[in-house]
């Protein structure tokens, strides 16, 4: 026995205005508009509701958002061959490091190591060359540090 399963599309467009083919485009369209809002809130992008009272802020919050989706999209696009999806990806690249070359007991650059061969693939594939050293400033960066005890109460 085979089970079929059909589904229904209405729109309050005539049949001279669009025909059915269309209809049906813009449906999946949609199913990508809803696939680009669960990129953006997902681990990929973690972006959070920002809540913002001025319109400047607001289309900056929007534009960031959609720079980030359009950088996960790029890195699917290209890294579709290698198997991984986007999260896998960038969860890779977080084991990329740098060793802190120190002289005369100041630090004065960053050694980027040769990146493991799934690493290297992800770069190459990405198209992203990276330098072989880079400037110290001596700054600890801490990386998804809590910022709870400075924000501002409500």
């Amino acid at each position: 026995m085979t089970l079929l399963f059909f589904h229904v599309l209405k729109t309050d467009l005539t049949k001279e205005t669009i025909n059915k083919e269309t209809v049906h485009a813009c449906y999946k369209d949609l199913t990508l508009v809803e696939w680009v809002f669960r990129t953006s809130k997902t681990v990929e992008l973690e972006m959070r509701p920002v809540y913002v009272r001025l319109a400047d802020r607001t289309r900056g919050h929007a534009f960031i958002v959609m720079l980030a989706y359009r950088i996960v999209q790029e890195l699917a696009q290209r890294w579709h061959n290698i198997e991984l999806t986007v999260e896998e990806g960038l969860k890779e690249l977080t084991t990329l490091c740098a060793t802190e070359m120190v002289v005369g007991g100041r630090p004065c650059c960053n050694k980027i190591p040769e990146p493991r061969p799934l690493v290297r693939k992800l770069l190459e594939t990405a198209k992203v060359r990276l330098p072989d050293v880079l400037p110290c400033s001596g700054i600890r960066v801490a990386t998804r540090k809590k910022l709870v005890h400075q924000r501002k109460p409500l």
